[in-house]
């Protein structure tokens, strides 16, 4: 068991062998006995448990199962509808889309849920602007920190010592945090919208987080499916293209395809302009000659200053993630362009819409937020 100390209390996470079955012996990266790839994994290879996880002899029961469903549906009493935020390419704005997507619900009124199981490299805490914040054990469970009266948010980094503190886990240790955050957090209001942040790839924490949904929530209808973020190039298209398939695999439905980061726009009053020297390649000795060109061309060109300017920073393959939503006919919910103000929304932890409204990525991101709400099924009573 792994105490966490807060306020004079302990916060105890879980025996994080899933059902206290995991052998001690297992290798490293072990997958846990309950994974379907017991036993099969690359990781299994070599185990002196891998025949009897292979047989399934390790699992748990299904009234096992059955209670961990229960204590899921219990805990999600109040939600009405839950959102996974995918890709299987780390650096393509999946938690910037997640948190900014939180942050555009809520400022149209809706009640939101963030629960960020990205248990290695959790950001939300930053990008919502609760960093530093504490969780507290009550009778009902863990209580989630508000980064707004209607955003409630939870997250692995609230239960660390501090924000640099690496969590240098296993498989199923991992496996047993996301288990207690969907069975203990007492989501105590009606949330409209819960946001589960995941990590890149399709790794353990992937197959655990939908099997425990799927299990307890199939007949409840409020899984509604995973939202996918992606980049324009080939290098994130091939990995997103394996999250798709995992999708499909695992029967998970797909809101839809985000085009994050599909160009750069900026107007020509805010560009920075420098000087490089001819006999200098040293690109920390160019000058900037911003002021300079600016009065240059408000002297003699001022309509110039309000043109756009627009460069594709990420080359787009073939035809883009729009074409490979249509390939996986799944649909395709609009680009995001890179923003410096976007960026900054994130590093502030406040909401981009409401900080920077005149901002150029505000209606792309409205209209990202529009679509998906015509995909879902209303929230209405």
């Amino acid at each position: 068991i792994i105490s966490f100390y807060f306020n004079r209390s302990t916060i105890d996470i879980m025996d994080t062998k899933p059902n206290s079955v995991t052998p001690s012996n297992a290798n490293e990266n072990c997958v846990g006995p309950s994974n379907p790839d017991a036993g099969k994994a690359k990781s299994c290879e070599g185990c002196p448990n891998q025949s009897v996880c292979k047989s399934g002899k390790a699992a748990p029961s299904q009234a096992i199962k059955d209670a961990e469903h229960e204590d899921i549906r219990t805990s999600f009493t109040n939600i009405k509808q839950v959102i996974l935020v995918m890709s299987g390419k780390g650096g393509v704005g999946k938690s910037t889309m997640c948190c900014q997507l939180a942050f555009t619900l809520e400022s149209r009124g809706y009640r939101v849920g963030v629960l960020d199981v990205d248990i290695c490299g959790p950001s939300v805490a930053q990008m919502l602007g609760v960093t530093g914040r504490e969780v507290h054990r009550s009778g009902c469970g863990l209580t989630p920190v508000y980064a707004k009266p209607d955003l409630a948010v939870m997250s692995v980094s609230f239960l660390l010592p501090d924000t640099d503190a690496a969590v240098v886990w296993r498989g199923p240790r991992k496996n047993g945090m996301i288990k207690q955050f969907l069975t203990d957090t007492d989501w105590d209001e009606e949330v409209d919208f819960l946001l589960i942040d995941t990590p890149p790839g399709t790794s353990d924490e992937h197959i655990s987080t939908v099997q425990y949904l799927q299990g307890a929530l199939s007949q409840e209808g409020k899984l509604s499916g995973a939202i996918i973020v992606t980049t324009p190039e080939e290098v994130a298209m091939a990995d997103v293209r394996k999250e798709l398939n995992f999708c499909k695999k695992t029967n998970l439905p797909v809101i839809g395809v985000v085009e994050n980061m599909s160009s750069f726009q900026l107007k020509v009053s805010r560009l920075k302009f420098l000087r490089n020297s001819s006999s200098d390649s040293n690109l920390n000795n160019q000058q900037d000659c911003t002021n300079d060109v600016i009065e240059t061309l408000r002297t003699k060109c001022p309509e110039v200053l309000d043109l756009m300017v627009s460069a594709d920073i990420f080359p787009r393959s073939g035809s883009g993630p729009e074409g490979m939503a249509k390939k996986f006919n799944v649909p395709f919910l609009g680009e995001i362009p890179l923003d410096s103000n976007l960026l900054l929304s994130c590093e502030n932890g406040v909401c981009f819409v409401e900080a920077f409204p005149d901002s150029l990525s505000v209606p792309p991101l409205n209209f990202v937020v529009d679509n998906i709400l015509d995909v879902l099924p209303s929230t209405d009573d």
